[in-house]
């Protein structure tokens, strides 16, 4: 079992930035996946930003050269770095894991934390 606790999130201007954080705890060792995952209302799940399997990154087109997915394996935490955010930014976002390695639809993934909201609003 892994336990995943997302923070960070908050209201921020257009053109501003934040920093996500994700703390992993539980079997740890047993991840080759993890992820962000942001939801919008009225919008479906969708890919932000992960690690692959093979430690390589993947980033939804809306996010490249604006996020930045980054961990630290001694602290079992994920993070993603948005800069320039925009409006259409704003959603519940959400750190998944997996003990696969795992594709990049959400349903892929069997471990979620709770979101944390990030609103991009002047």
């Amino acid at each position: 079992q892994v336990h995943l606790v997302e923070s960070g999130g908050g209201l921020v201007q257009p053109g501003g930035s934040l920093r996500l954080s994700c703390a992993a705890s539980g079997n740890i060792i047993e991840i080759n996946a993890m992820g962000w995952y942001r939801q919008a209302p009225g919008k479906q799940r969708e890919l932000v930003a992960r690690f692959t399997g093979g430690g390589s990154t993947n980033y939804a087109d809306s996010v490249k050269g604006r996020f930045t997915i980054s961990r630290d394996s001694a602290k079992n935490s994920v993070y993603l770095q948005m800069n320039s955010l925009k409006p259409e930014d704003t959603a519940v976002y959400y750190c998944a894991a997996d003990e696969e390695s795992v594709g990049p639809a959400p349903y892929e993934y069997e471990y979620w934390g709770q979101g944390t909201q990030v609103t991009v609003s002047s």
